[in-house]
């Protein structure tokens, strides 16, 4: 089998392996599972996810009697805040947060995206809800109605404070300070909580409960993976299964959140100090979508970090884009998915971002950007069409010695005099045969790096292109584009030079088919980048043809007699 068609195989499998990463539909099995597990624990209120700082495991199947609640003393009210980039709304009952919505970032409702899910059951945890050991301090401090520093913030782009207090006749005291945006950082907050309980500090447990997001792609077409993500001497990203088997972890952490697609919600236990030795609880749990008449669900991880006393951390709740993670710490950019090609990707995305900033559309934006790699990539390409185009003159000759030796088995001395002549046919007529596969090698990092970055790129959620075009995050709802794309890859399978057997010309005809097939639910946007690049290489291939000349019609004649190789009499 030619080096084309081995490549055609690895570029299928790797494409392949890509389409799985991103748009495969998760496996029913860990969603039942995760199920039956946020059911058992909503049936038994004795061991709420809001737990008391104790680890999962030691608690487990340890049912608890509940604790008595303390007596509310007043109504609880909501304080809003408000940014340049989020509206969040805090109830005083508890001091925790009810909303978070993004201001430049859209549901499927045109509204701000909410990050905090709604319609959870009671018994799960709250963002910035605090525990500690004792369980009945944990549920005084849970249902207990916080005095707050102010009614509300209106902040703009500048940093503000917002202090939660409480305390009780029993000698539980707590204080909960949260400032926005310090250094004037988008989607950040410094949470610092102490608890006092009998005249002593108590460790503090900060929870966040089940997150990020949706949980489902706006227009149903596939479940986003949400995981947990956490850094410790590399980012680490566990699925639904992975927490079923180990769902607490211990060790020196520079982030730990939850994730989605396009979404983070992470804490940084020692944000400005370095990585700090915390323990970090996860908890899969599966809820229905609202008022969803296919009765879809939801797949979440709620978080819970133990500081071990008071608590001083930050949080960061927003997009996975490259500028803002940077701006908080550069190490939280590894949350954002790029591969292997990472290091291709982001300069990629930056000139992505700068050629936008110009044109004002994504979808052109990836015209143009398509339009500078090919050129960039044109002399090598040209090369490798050249010595196609060389290796299709030759290849009479070459199957002509190849059947000279067939009789022969491949441990058969007589089987290297075929190399040999082979070898000197190849010299004589001026082909190396690498140099075909060689060149396109070289373009195949770039390649994957383009796709990766069209794949994770927060940019093109919700980014019109033109027509019915209207995301390009999201599959083309009429399956235009993937058509066009596969109608373009056969045309260019058809021009290029080919060495191979007709049967394996057939298995290249195949190829077209299977990518439109792969491409139907792919985002809009990495199909339109595949259809551009097919055109150019189409547009490559006559521009070569017309430098080079059109193959010949007529074959050389076959060589009736062993080439002998060079040096030889």
């Amino acid at each position: 089998m030619e080096k084309r068609v081995l490549l055609a195989v690895v570029l299928s499998f790797a494409i392949l392996a890509v389409y799985q990463a991103y748009f495969a539909p998760a496996a029913p099995t860990t969603a039942s599972s995760s199920q039956a597990a946020a059911t058992s624990k909503a049936a038994n209120p004795a061991l709420p996810p809001a737990a008391t700082g104790q680890a999962a495991a030691s608690t487990a199947g340890t049912p608890q009697p509940p604790a008595p609640a303390t007596p509310v003393e007043s109504t609880a009210s909501d304080v809003v805040v408000d940014t340049d980039t989020i509206h969040a709304v805090f109830t005083t009952r508890g001091a925790v947060l009810k909303s978070w919505k993004l201001k430049h970032y859209f549901d499927d409702h045109h509204q701000p995206l909410e990050l905090v899910p709604q319609d959870v059951p009671d018994n799960f945890a709250r963002p910035f809800q605090i525990a500690v050991d004792d369980q009945a301090v944990s549920t005084a401090l849970r249902s207990a109605n916080y005095k707050t520093s102010a009614d509300s913030l209106n902040l703009g782009g500048g940093p503000g404070t917002l202090t939660f207090e409480y305390q009780d006749g029993t000698g539980v005291s707590a204080r909960k300070v949260l400032q926005f945006q310090p250094a004037g950082k988008a989607y950040l907050v410094a949470f610092d909580a102490a608890v006092t309980a009998a005249g002593k500090p108590q460790p503090v447990t900060v929870q966040w409960g089940p997150g990020v997001g949706l949980g489902y792609s706006p227009d149903g077409s596939r479940p986003f993976p949400i995981r947990a993500i956490q850094l410790r001497d590399k980012v680490e990203r566990l699925s639904v299964s992975n927490l079923e088997k180990q769902s607490s972890y211990e060790a020196p952490l520079r982030f730990a959140g939850v994730e989605d697609q396009y979404f983070l919600t992470t804490a940084l236990p020692a944000y400005g100090r370095g990585a700090q030795t915390v323990r970090v609880d996860y908890q899969p749990v599966t809820l229905p979508v609202p008022g969803d008449p296919q009765n879809r669900t939801r797949a979440f991880v709620g978080l819970s970090v133990h500081t071990g006393g008071p608590a001083a951390l930050a949080f960061y709740a927003g997009p996975k884009d490259l500028d803002a993670l940077r701006a908080v710490d550069p190490e939280l950019t590894g949350a954002i998915d790029f591969g292997m090609f990472r290091f291709l990707v982001v300069p990629l995305l930056q000139a992505l971002k700068e050629i936008n900033r110009v044109l004002h559309n994504y979808g052109w934006s990836i015209v143009a950007l398509t339009v500078l790699i090919n050129l960039l990539i044109f002399p090598l390409r040209h090369r490798s069409m050249v010595s196609m185009r060389k290796m299709q003159a030759v290849q009479p000759e070459v199957k002509a010695i190849q059947d000279r030796y067939a009789k022969y088995k491949i441990t058969d001395p007589e089987r290297q005099k075929m190399n040999q002549e082979m070898m000197a046919l190849y010299k004589q007529r001026g082909v190396n045969p690498a140099s075909g596969c060689v060149p396109m090698l070289l373009t195949m990092p770039v390649l994957f790096a383009f796709y990766a970055m069209l794949s994770a790129s927060i940019e093109l959620r919700g980014a019109p292109f033109f027509g019915w075009l209207h995301d390009l995050s999201l599959k083309d709802p009429y399956y235009i584009t993937p058509i066009l794309m596969g109608a373009t890859m056969f045309w260019q399978q058809r021009m290029m030079p080919s060495t191979a057997d007709p049967v394996q010309q057939k298995m290249f005809m195949i190829m077209p088919v299977m990518f439109t097939v792969m491409f139907v639910a792919a985002p809009s946007g990495l199909v339109v980048y595949w259809l551009v690049s097919n055109l150019l290489a189409i547009g490559q291939q006559y521009i070569t043809n017309r430098m080079i000349g059109a193959p010949a019609r007529a074959a050389r004649p076959l060589p009736t007699r062993p080439i002998k190789p060079a040096g030889k009499a």
